[in-house]
């Protein structure tokens, strides 16, 4: 089937295709996501983001935060261990209209952790770019691991949600002039959070820089990025991957892939990249296939 609709329904954005014998014919972008809905029903954003598309002739895959707790229909996650095959024949269907994706889930003593939406790119990337280990860098960083078909662990860094908060909503970046690109800025960053275990004690020391001086004012956002994602990475490379060349695939937009690829290179860790839309559209391909069959 290369005819459908499909939905990545996050909890800020929401995008949308329309594919028509394999050939994408229009795509749109909205920041209805799912906690950005103001005011308007799930329903109402699905109608107003699809208007004018054959939503009753051709099969709607959404996938993402839509099928939380706080979305359209809460969807039970599938637990891992799990073969991402089993992901195209549990899906769910809502108000006859669509279908949503399910989640993955871990419960073990020492991991509690779930996701949506990438389960839909993990999908693509094990066609796309395999690997034993999967890096999914956003908001949430997703660290995922693949042994014989299935996905059997994940971790969840909240190094892109951490970095707003500290820009935003802390001493930290309390006014601060516009932040500027600086490479020079994000690998000293990368250089000082790889080479601590901890970097809680580093995050005072970034404000006290610009305030005694010592760095530029219009460097921060770039200096603590780099701090927080080269902590994580030097710190996921020694706790989470397992074997010496684990095949490693990065799954990214240009801008943060850029931004990990270069943490990695610092750590010694080496990636294939996917670009992240590629895998979610390969995923979405491969669950209306399995769907219409």
């Amino acid at each position: 089937m290369t005819s459908y609709i499909a939905l990545d329904w996050g909890s800020t954005n929401l995008r949308a295709w329309y594919y028509r014998e394999g050939i994408c014919q229009e795509e749109r972008r909205s920041e209805s996501g799912i906690t950005r809905l103001e005011g308007r029903t799930p329903p109402e954003v699905f109608a107003a983001v699809t208007q004018g598309w054959p939503v009753n002739e051709l099969p709607v895959v959404m996938a993402g935060m839509v099928g939380s707790n706080a979305g359209w229909m809460s969807v039970p996650y599938l637990s891992c261990p799990v073969s991402l095959n089993e992901v195209a024949s549990r899906l769910t269907r809502v108000d006859n209209r669509a279908w949503i994706v399910p989640g993955l889930s871990i419960e073990n003593d020492d991991n509690h952790n779930v996701m949506r939406g990438e389960e839909t790119q993990l999908l693509g990337a094990v066609k796309l770019a395999p690997a034993t280990h999967y890096v999914m860098p956003g908001t949430h960083c997703k660290w995922v691991r693949e042994e014989g078909g299935q996905i059997v662990d994940f971790r969840t860094v909240m190094t892109g949600e951490l970095h707003h908060i500290l820009m935003k909503h802390s001493l930290i970046g309390a006014g601060l002039p516009e932040q500027q690109a600086d490479a020079g800025a994000f690998h000293q960053g990368v250089e000082t959070g790889a080479n601590d275990r901890t970097i809680l004690s580093r995050l005072f020391e970034v404000r006290a820089a610009h305030l005694l001086g010592t760095r530029p004012r219009e460097t921060i956002g770039e200096f603590l990025s780099g701090l927080l994602i080269g902590h994580e990475v030097a710190q996921m490379a020694g706790t989470f991957i397992q074997g010496d060349n684990a095949p490693l695939t990065l799954i990214a937009g240009n801008s943060l892939a850029d931004r990990y690829q270069k943490a990695m290179a610092f750590t010694g860790l080496t990636a294939q990249l996917l670009e992240g839309d590629r895998a979610f559209q390969q995923g979405i391909r491969s669950i209306v296939n399995e769907l219409v069959h």
